[in-house]
């Protein structure tokens, strides 16, 4: 069966995929997970609950379609076509929001239904997307420059994507009726024009049989690969604890609004400061990735990323005013983790044959979406009890999840033993 053409050295598609990332890293920080997507969610709900959904239906939406749909994507003979066509489809959903506020206004009672089933379905093609878009980095580009893609990326896309949160997010937020009309629509015109960047690569055809497997075989397939394969069951193992903060990210912003009285101008400022924080750290960790390894480079920022919610339990418990003033720095330590996220994502293009890697990065998807399924009891023990019981525990998983990888192999060395 035919392989994979080996990842070529050309810098043109080097830059391109560095583009695309960028286009779609501008759009999203119109609907970032830690502030503006709850803080809508608030706007037209309400309860901790709700807000604990979030995580849920963003992990089960970007697993389970990227699981079932692995052999298709494996076999098409090229990628960059289904990146063109997921980045259009997530940007539907958030167009659809955009204009449904725009025409209707976002008071009637049935919008947290509507806006939680887009949200879905958005994850649903975002998730296809992540996997499409790590298999086409691992067919292009080299291993050893794949951290430097990291700190292009996310450096490069850091002053486009601040300068328009800086200019457009006051005057949206701060009307009277914010204008998350504005900010759907501005989010999928983004996702729309990665699809069109993604089209430009220079891709060669990969020929693979496409053979027809059952639901059944696809779930003994992937029991097989982790009950075999130790170093891939233990990077799943670390990457659920460390995608567990998301569990807690519609939190932080919920903490500051009731405790502190911080909203309006305030998201935008944390929106900005979490994009320059993940801008300038990517400068530091992807030549480190590519020089000591991503198993180094991921300790690093999983113990670094503990420091979110313990951060936040501290801020708990201090006066308001030293709180009101600290409170950004939470988003200073939460731009560390979707870094963490492309390290992990380099991490398993490592441990993975060329040709199985869909079936690595859906797999490992799918696993950690299932402890998200906890997501709604943190909302509701928000509830029940208090922002510091569910912040002490998501710093507990953190913390165990920066001790496990001290047991994770080095992708390299594991490529010198003809494993990967």
């Amino acid at each position: 069966m035919p392989r994979t053409p080996e990842p070529s050295d050309s810098t043109r598609n080097f830059l391109l995929v560095a583009a695309q990332i960028v286009a779609v890293r501008i759009g999203w920080i119109f609907k970032t997970e830690s502030v503006l997507i709850p803080a809508f969610l608030d706007s037209i709900a309400g309860p901790g609950w709700m807000r604990g959904l979030l995580p849920v239906l963003n992990r089960v939406g970007q697993s389970v379609p990227a699981f079932l749909l692995a052999g298709p994507m494996r076999a098409a003979p090229f990628k960059k076509r289904l990146l063109a066509g997921s980045s259009v489809a997530m940007a539907l959903p958030f167009l659809a929001l955009g204009a449904g506020l725009a025409l209707l206004g976002p008071s009637a009672g049935w919008w947290p239904a509507v806006f939680l089933a887009l949200y879905f379905v958005f994850w649903c093609f975002s998730g296809l997307q992540m996997v499409v878009s790590g298999t086409l980095q691992g067919k292009l580009v080299r291993p050893e420059r794949r951290g430097r893609l990291i700190a292009v990326s996310i450096f490069g896309g850091m002053l486009p994507s601040v300068g328009f949160a800086w200019w457009l997010l006051p005057g949206w937020l701060e009307a009277p009726v914010p204008g998350y009309d504005k900010i759907f629509l501005f989010t999928g015109v983004c996702f729309a024009l990665a699809a069109g960047v993604a089209l430009t690569l220079d891709e060669a055809p990969d020929r693979y049989d496409a053979p027809r497997v059952s639901l059944a075989e696809k779930i003994r397939g992937a029991w097989l690969l982790l009950r075999e394969d130790r170093d891939y069951r233990r990077i799943v193992v670390v990457a659920s604890l460390f995608s567990s903060s998301i569990m807690v990210f519609p939190h932080y912003q919920a903490l500051a609004r009731e405790r502190f009285d911080l909203a309006g101008t305030h998201l935008m400022v944390w929106v900005v400061v979490q994009n320059l924080s993940m801008g300038l750290a990517s400068v530091a960790v992807g030549p480190l990735a590519d020089r000591f390894g991503n198993r180094l480079a991921l300790r690093v920022l999983t113990f670094a990323a503990a420091g979110v919610p313990l951060l936040a339990l501290w801020l708990a418990f201090q006066p308001p005013e030293l709180a009101r003033r600290f409170f950004l720095w939470i988003f200073v330590a939460i731009g560390l983790i979707p870094i963490g996220f492309r390290v992990i994502t380099n991490y398993l293009l490592e441990i993975a044959p060329a040709e199985d890697h869909p079936r690595y990065l859906s797999l490992n998807q799918l696993c950690t979406a299932a402890a998200f399924l906890a997501s709604p009891f943190f909302g509701l023990l928000i509830d029940l009890t208090s922002f510091e019981l569910v912040f002490a525990l998501e710093a507990g998983l953190m913390l165990l999840g920066g001790l496990l990888t001290f047991r994770l192999v080095e992708p390299r060395e594991r490529r010198g033993r003809g494993l990967g």
